[in-house]
């Protein structure tokens, strides 16, 4: 129903209503992957319950992407949660030249560490898993990663995510030392 414009019926005496105008929803602005979905059993004195928890990522390829988990007791509508909390959770990536990033950077999420370099022009996206998943997403199209410590798919995912959000431009650390970008 939320599909439907609501418009004045037509009249016609009898029988069904017709509405006269229908829309098309907006085109989606943001790309969406799913990075893990797993099954969790709940045991209780009446037997076991099953529930659902799918981590998505989201993005524009234009520097903007979130992460978000979402739980429900069925796939698609862990699926849509997960992608509500991914919207809320978007953050702004700095790239230089829209293609790869300015500094090399290390994000941490409990075990799992992820490193990420800049790569030269051409090199694309070297990254597995949920670190490409993300990195493509936000735009990238050259970097190097490494994935080091606990490769589980949440928390490298997240890793990548802090590592990408703590990457400064030059005009931003030359704002914070008080000079101008050609003087460092």
């Amino acid at each position: 129903m939320d599909n439907q414009k609501t418009v004045k019926p037509k009249r016609n005496h009898g029988g069904k209503r017709e509405f006269t105008k229908k829309f098309e929803p907006k085109k989606k602005l943001l790309e969406e992957k799913v990075i893990s979905i797993s099954r969790v059993t709940k045991v209780t004195k009446g037997g076991r319950s099953f529930r659902f928890s799918a981590t998505m990522v989201v993005g524009d390829g234009k520097g903007l992407v979130g992460i978000g988990t979402g739980k429900a007791n069925e796939v698609p509508e862990a699926i849509k949660k997960g992608i509500q909390a991914a919207n809320k959770n978007l953050v702004k990536i700095p790239l230089i030249d829209g293609r790869t990033i300015a500094h090399e950077a290390t994000g941490v999420v409990g075990r799992a560490k992820v490193l990420i370099k800049p790569a030269k022009e051409g090199s694309g996206i070297i990254a597995g898993g949920a670190v490409r998943s993300v990195v493509e997403l936000a735009g990238i199209k050259d970097i190097v990663s490494k994935s080091l410590g606990s490769n589980t798919q949440v928390n490298v995912a997240k890793a990548t995510l802090e590592a990408l959000t703590s990457i400064r431009t030059p005009e931003h650390i030359a704002k914070l030392r008080g000079l101008e970008k050609e003087d460092l």
